[in-house]
């Protein structure tokens, strides 16, 4: 890491060796075209993602002691399109499952959409307007286990509807989880998203409201979803969909929860504002 001060976001030694495997196997695969390994250390790259993602700053305002955007947003690109933000987004994620005593691959799973306002730099053709909220922007679709990590997620214009979402989610699930058989849904999935599991093999089935529920409140199964759409929104990043790609927005997720499930293999808390740094935090 050289001689610079730890951010709160960076990977301690024993987070960053829960995924070094992967990220050196995938630069051994691609050499520079000069044929030497890089100028800059690939921790260091997961380093600026996960800072970015957590505070929020344009790829432009990333600190000038962690390497330069271009070369970030480069491998950020580069693992978005050839799926290696999520291989390493899922190794952990198997292992925070097997850490709770859980089988690594789940049985069933959460879905559920959330709204959110995208940047002036989104393109029009990816933005729109949620008739149901008034809001405009993008529609973030979460696919959880029981523990609320992530088993897939799609990004969509807002204005696509739920039924839309919840296929693509299926879809997503039953290729890179084919053990899952089950899917809790709300009101808002109509019978094409049922059908269309029952096509796959998952049997979808609504988690209603109570009758007379006023606000907010934690309802089986869904509660996990709902905590996983709070626990994302500790990111800046994701707090508005500053991406210009949908695919970007995506990648920023499996990103968060990677960084997430570090810590929580490691034992390490999550920093907070409330946060004292300690010392010694990239040891």
């Amino acid at each position: 890491m050289g001689e610079r001060k730890p951010y709160l976001s960076d990977l301690s030694d024993k987070q960053w060796a829960l995924i070094e495997p992967v990220i050196t196997a995938w630069k051994r695969r691609h050499p520079s075209v000069s044929g030497h390994q890089g100028r800059y250390a690939m921790r260091e790259i997961v380093n600026a993602i996960l800072y970015q993602a957590r505070t929020g700053c344009q790829w432009r305002y990333l600190p000038h002691d962690l390497p330069p955007h271009t070369a970030v947003y480069y491998y950020f690109a580069a693992w978005r399109d050839d799926g290696t933000d999520q291989t390493v987004h899922d190794l952990l994620r198997c292992r925070v499952r097997e850490q709770a005593g859980r089988d690594e691959d789940p049985s069933g799973v959460v879905l559920d959409t959330q709204t959110v306002r995208a940047s002036v730099s989104a393109p029009a053709s990816t933005t729109g307007l949620d008739a149901g909220k008034k809001d405009r922007g993008r529609k973030r679709g979460l696919a959880v286990d029981v523990l609320g990590l992530v088993i897939a997620v799609v990004v969509t214009a807002a204005s696509v509807h739920d039924n839309a979402i919840g296929i693509g989610l299926l879809d997503k699930v039953s290729i890179d989880n084919p053990s899952v058989t089950t899917a809790w849904v709300d009101a808002g999935f109509k019978k094409a998203v049922a059908a269309h599991g029952a096509g796959l093999g998952i049997q979808v089935a609504v988690v209603p409201r109570t009758a007379g529920t006023r606000g907010f409140a934690p309802l089986p199964k869904r509660w996990v979803v709902e905590r996983a759409y709070g626990t994302l929104m500790l990111h800046r990043r994701l707090v508005r969909d500053y991406e210009r790609r949908p695919a970007s927005a995506e990648s920023m997720v499996y990103w968060s929860m990677t960084g997430l499930m570090a810590r929580r293999l490691t034992g390490t808390a999550t920093p907070s504002w409330r946060t004292t740094p300690q010392p010694g935090l990239a040891a």
